[in-house]
């Protein structure tokens, strides 16, 4: 792994692990766009892994690549990435994922491959590899993502409430549950749009350290369908033990809740993904969640768990950066 010039066998693997990362990305967030939907019962799960899927996969069609560009040259310096880091940076984040997965805490797939990527880089190059300001754009999502999450979700069901004062709650529940397949099917969407442009950044950057994108970075449209599709399947198979964590762990959910904690998170992701901010949609969700529970009351929210899942949080970013660093230095003696 310490040429520059790869054998197309090689080539090929590498692009089958990032997209084996995006399949695990999709796999591990699918709590991310089916738990509410699930929890409130309007759809049935497997149902609600399709509806998810779809909506992943069509993302594409909504949003540009400018998340992609942030990953792929705004983490590491594109003059010091080569397939090691490239590589180091996927086993860490496929390693954390599978880990958080099996613990069900909704840890943030995007902070794993870019604590990959700044832990890869620093092994190669030390800090002069690690570009700030893409890194500290990351790291303002990283608090604006769930704290934004929080704050609309709080407003829209404060809205909500007042709007429907006097409305019959039978009839705002039957409305809420359809309501909320287009909260649903819109972050989905959002999941779609942010979470697959980490791999689409990653493979093509790949390529471009490779001489097969000419003097430019780019997206190609075929790196863009592979990327969503891997992300889709990902989702297709769910990620039933953090669905349990996201949807009824940490609050309860009525079909209203749910529309206004969707809602809230898929503008939030909308705005980051035009923004091209690698947010996480993981922390998003899970703020919208804790939002929409404390606007029935601080209690409703199971606090204790709630603090787990930031701890989770926290130890992302360096403990895939730790694992990388070791992944390339291991790599780098091959």
């Amino acid at each position: 792994m310490t040429g520059t010039v790869l054998s197309l066998p090689a080539l090929l693997g590498i692009i089958a692990v990032a997209l084996a990362f995006d399949f695990i990305n999709g796999l591990h967030d699918a709590a991310n766009s089916i738990a509410t939907v699930v929890s409130t019962r309007v759809l049935r799960p497997r149902a609600a892994v399709v509806w998810a899927a779809v909506f992943n996969f069509v993302a594409f069609l909504f949003f540009g690549v400018h998340v992609a560009t942030t990953v792929g040259t705004g983490i590491v310096d594109p003059s010091v990435m080569d397939p090691s880091i490239i590589v180091a940076a996927l086993i860490g984040a496929i390693l954390w994922n599978l880990f958080t997965w099996w613990l069900g805490f909704p840890s943030s797939s995007s902070h794993a491959l870019i604590g990959g990527l700044v832990g890869a880089g620093f092994a190669k190059a030390g800090t002069g590899a690690i570009v700030s300001a893409g890194l500290s754009k990351t790291a303002i999502g990283i608090v604006a993502s769930p704290t934004i999450g929080f704050g609309l979700a709080l407003l829209i069901v404060l809205l909500c409430s007042w709007l429907l004062r006097r409305a019959v709650p039978s009839v705002v529940d039957r409305n809420f549950r359809r309501l909320q397949l287009i909260s649903a099917a819109l972050y989905s969407l959002g999941h779609g749009g942010n979470d697959a442009q980490k791999t689409m950044g990653i493979i093509s950057v790949l390529l471009f350290s490779q001489g097969l994108l000419g003097d430019t970075f780019m997206v190609p449209l075929w790196v863009v369908l592979a990327s969503q599709l891997a992300m889709g399947l990902g989702t297709l198979f769910g990620g039933w033990r953090i669905v349990h964590t996201m949807g009824s762990r940490i609050t309860d959910l009525k079909p209203f809740q749910g529309f206004c904690a969707e809602t809230a998170g898929a503008m939030t992701l909308f705005g980051a993904t035009w923004l091209g901010i690698p947010v996480s949609t993981t922390h998003t969700i899970t703020g919208a969640i804790v939002g929409v529970g404390s606007a029935r009351r601080a209690s409703a929210v199971r606090w204790g768990l709630a603090g787990n899942i930031v701890w989770a949080w926290i130890c992302t970013i360096p403990a895939c950066a730790v694992i990388a660093c070791c992944v390339f230095w291991v790599l780098a003696r091959l």
